[in-house]
């Protein structure tokens, strides 16, 4: 039979072209890619409580008749509320709904169904807000919760899957070896797909999740070793001569150990090597990894060739470009600027400088991978801040030159149990000291109770002539007690720093407004910078030696250390408040670590360990395929793929070889590079 992944959604009842649109925002245009769109959450009704037997609000499955025919009403803004009360033998609940409009004809009057959601009580009686609900027909099985999208349910994207899980054939072509399956205890596909979307039992629930999670990371895992050996050809670019030692003499510092190796192994792998240089320096926030970066691309350089620095800002770009073209000043080696904020008549000058070889370094932004940007000799490609870059863009940025060098640097500290997926198709050298003038950053933890004492001793600190931050988690009001920026920033202008210059800087700016408010911060226009995340990666303040973190709790504790990353990188002691109306032992233990220690290595490992599964990068900036349902916190599901990736490649030797067809299928589709697929 034809690919369920070339099968459309509209083969599926009730599915027409609107409806296939509205799955098409959820990223969903095939009855495989359905298949495949794991549940977010559960719902576990097989506990039914009786009415009278609820005596604490919470989470509750009940079994009751609707009472009477719902009733809607208007409200403030045009809303709908729909409300109706339901029974058993045993007592009353009223329900409650927003802007339902459907939920009238939905609920009948007279019928019984199970309902499923938070109960409140007060001197009215119980109720029951926004329920989840079934026919009594279809049981009280574990429910999935698939995220949703305006317009569609989540309870019709189950109803669809369940019409595509029909369509799957009787013999489903698996992955997974059955060598493999039987060695590690894993479930077959067919399985795995029914029990991630209709399990029968939480036992059912969590056999397909533990299947359908290790296939995953394996798949990543092979995927990224793959990479690693397509990478290892031999390098058109030949750098024969080490130039390090010329290059110290021009700095007015002295490099640490750790520089000095970094860059070691830099030159060792472009010399001695004939596949081409592919190297991460890992290094925490302010230990010196630009100054590596520097010194590679000067090496190359000298041997002939031209470098290419990609930053993940236009600021970062701009930064990097005045400071590497004063440090290189008088050496003979041009530097240029490539960025999309440039007139385009700047950007079509430079690129000719370039394709001609009259530039021999261009620090930028994306401009540099555009089909447009193209190069004379190519010797190493550089991009700052790998996790914010995709491996596709990495690939992009290669693709200009014949198979040159590749250094990328990251100041994200990565749990030593993620490093080898994450970066598996990377050598890895590790800047693990600060430069003696660096003083470690103090940290406290603070109730919102104190706050106003920080506002006191930022007022101090900017008197003296320096600058501090406050971030905020949130853009918009929108959760109850959480800081917004936009109104935090409003209020600090109009009292506590009424005759201060504030700014503020969130996602949602367009990004010249953003860049501007960056720049004026930096260059010391304002001295206080009301913001939201963004800045964890991007401006460079010497002078900012204050950062105030409100709800820290809100923040992972690698995020945490990001941020605070933001100041201490100049002569004067700098600070970082935490701000936390923690309410529990663990929220405290783990803010308490951000107060222990400047490691981010520890840090990191302390954040992976505490924190379970979610999203360890926050956003998803670490660059790799995005993954349907694993999770890269889950530390024994990442192990258990590590050892199956292992075994694999044991006992097949070749990725390539027919065994392993559909898995490797499997990688080119994560990696977005097309392919077969498993459900034919």
């Amino acid at each position: 039979m034809p690919s369920l992944y070339k099968t459309p959604l509209t083969a599926l009842g009730g599915i027409g072209k609107k409806r296939a649109e509205q799955f098409e925002k959820l990223g969903v245009r095939s009855v495989g890619e359905l298949i495949t769109y794991y549940p977010r959450a559960y719902e576990d009704w097989s506990e039914v409580n009786k009415i009278a037997d609820i005596r604490e609000e919470g989470l509750y499955c009940i079994r009751a008749v609707l009472a009477a025919p719902i009733s809607d009403s208007r409200i403030a803004g045009g809303r709908i509320l729909s409300k109706g009360s339901v029974y058993d033998d045993t007592g009353a609940v009223q329900i409650v709904f927003f802007n339902n409009r459907y939920v009238s004809q939905m609920l009948q009057y007279g019928g019984e169904y199970f309902f499923f959601g938070k109960i409140t009580i007060d001197n009215y009686g119980k109720q029951m807000v926004s329920p989840s609900f079934s026919s009594v027909a279809e049981g009280t099985s574990i429910h999935p919760i698939y995220r949703q999208t305006a317009g569609l349910a989540s309870k019709t994207i189950a109803n669809a899957v369940k019409q595509s899980l029909k369509l799957l054939p009787k013999e489903i072509s698996d992955p997974l070896p059955e060598q493999v399956r039987s060695a590690f205890q894993l479930c077959d596909l067919r399985t795995a797909l029914t029990g991630i979307h209709c399990p029968a039992d939480a036992e059912a629930l969590e056999t397909a999740r533990r299947r359908l999670v290790t296939e995953e990371l394996v798949v990543l895992n092979l995927g990224m070793r793959s990479l690693r050996e397509h990478s290892r050809g031999s390098s058109g670019v030949r750098i024969t001569s080490d130039h390090t030692a010329e290059f110290e003499a021009l700095l007015p510092f002295e490099l640490t150990g750790a520089q000095k190796r970094a860059i070691a192994d830099c030159v060792n792998d472009m010399i001695n090597k004939t596949s081409p240089m592919n190297r991460l320096v890992q290094g925490d926030v302010g230990s010196g990894k630009t100054a590596v970066a520097a010194a590679v691309c000067h090496t190359v350089i000298k041997n002939g060739c031209q470098a290419a620095f990609m930053a993940p800002t236009e600021i970062l770009a701009r930064q990097h470009y005045e400071g590497l073209s004063k440090l290189l000043e008088g050496t003979g080696i041009r530097v240029a600027l490539l960025t999309g904020a440039l007139k385009e008549s700047e950007k079509k000058r430079v690129r000719a400088l370039l394709v001609s070889g009259e530039i021999d370094l261009v620090i930028g932004t994306h401009a540099l991978i555009t089909d447009k940007t193209e190069f004379y000799r190519l010797g190493v490609a550089v991009t700052d801040e790998q996790h914010r870059f995709g491996v596709a863009q990495r690939a992009k940025l290669l693709s200009k030159g014949e198979n040159p060098h590749l250094l990328v640097m990251s100041a994200t500290p990565i749990p030593r149990t993620l490093g080898l997926i994450i970066f598996g198709d990377l050598d890895i050298s590790i800047i693990d000291e600060l430069p003696p003038n660096r003083k470690p950053v103090r940290t406290t933890l603070l109730h919102p109770d104190e706050r106003y004492r920080i506002y006191g001793f930022i007022r101090r600190e900017i008197a003296a002539g320096r600058q501090a931050y406050i971030v905020c988690p949130l853009v918009d009001e929108g959760e109850l007690d959480v800081a917004s920026a936009e109104e935090y920033a409003a209020e600090l202008m109009l009292k506590e720093f009424s005759d201060i210059p504030v700014g503020i800087v969130h996602g949602r700016l367009k990004p010249d407004e953003k860049e501007d408010v960056m720049a004026r911060f930096a260059s010391g226009e304002l001295k206080l910078l009301v913001a939201t995340t963004v800045i964890e990666v991007g401006v460079d303040v010497p002078n900012a030696s204050v950062i105030v973190i409100e709800n820290a709790e809100r923040f992972g504790l690698s995020q945490l250390h990001q941020l605070r990353g933001r100041v201490g990188r100049g002569d004067a002691q700098s600070f970082c408040v935490l701000i936390s109306g923690y309410s529990n032992d663990v929220t405290r233990r783990r803010l308490e670590i951000m107060c222990s220690t400047n490691d981010g290595f520890k840090i990191a490992d302390e954040d992976l360990r505490m924190r379970g599964p979610g999203d360890f990068f926050g956003q998803r900036q670490h660059g790799l395929p995005q993954l349907a349902i694993a999770d890269f916190a889950d530390a024994k599901s990442l192990e258990l793929s590590q050892k199956i990736a292992d075994y694999i490649m044991f006992i097949y030797k070749d990725l390539r070889c027919d065994e392993l067809r559909l898995l490797n299928a499997e990688i080119e589709r994560l990696f977005d590079r097309g392919g077969a697929n498993s459900l034919n």
